[in-house]
C-alpha cells in the first residue's frame, strides 16, 4: 500500500499544528514555510481535517490552526483515514462478503492481505499525535532516539 500525497502532507501538517499551534494558533503560510508545501494544497488537508474535527480554525490577524482536542487521543489512523478513506493493502483485505473479488471464496492469499491489514490497523491506531508530537520535539533538541 502506498500513501497518497494527502495523507503523507497531511499528517506533516498536523504534527506541524500540534507542535507549533500548543500556545497560539499556526497560519497556513507557517505550516507551508516549514513543510516545504503548497499554501492551496494545504488549505485543502486542512479543510479535511477541519471537518472531521481534528483541526479548528481561528479568524482573524491572529488566527490559524489548533488541534481540536486531546492530542493522546487522536491517533495517526484518525487522521490517515480522513485524509486517504480507508486503509487496505488490496481491495479484498476489507473481507466484506459482498467482495468484488470472483475467488474470495477458494482464495489463500487473502490470509496474507487480511494479516497485512490487521498489522497495519494495529500500527495507525496505537500510534498517537502526541507522540508524533514528542519525537519532533525530542529530534528538534537533538535527543531523538529509535524505539
Amino acid at each position: 500500500m502506498k500513501l497518497s500525497t494527502k495523507g503523507r502532507y497531511g499528517l506533516r501538517a498536523m504534527v506541524d499544528v500540534a507542535v507549533a499551534g500548543e500556545k497560539a494558533p499556526v497560519s497556513i503560510q507557517a505550516i507551508a514555510k516549514r513543510q516545504d508545501l503548497s499554501e492551496k494544497y494545504l488549505e485543502q488537508l486542512l479543510g479535511m481535517l477541519k471537518k472531521a474535527g481534528l483541526v479548528k480554525s481561528i479568524r482573524g490577524n491572529q488566527g490559524g490552526y489548533q488541534i481540536e482536542g486531546d492530542m493522546a487521543k487522536i491517533s495517526v489512523g484518525d487522521i490517515l483515514r480522513t485524509l486517504e478513506g480507508e486503509l487496505l493493502p488490496v481491495e479484498c483485505a476489507g473481507f466484506e462478503e459482498e467482495s468484488s473479488c470472483k475467488a474470495a471464496k477458494s482464495c489463500a492469499t487473502k490470509y496474507v492481505w487480511k494479516k497485512i491489514n490487521e498489522s497495519l490497523e494495529y500500527t495507525v491506531n496505537h500510534i498517537t499525535l502526541k507522540e508524533l508530537v514528542d519525537q519532533t520535539k525530542s529530534m528538534q533538541a537533538g535527543t531523538w532516539k529509535e524505539e
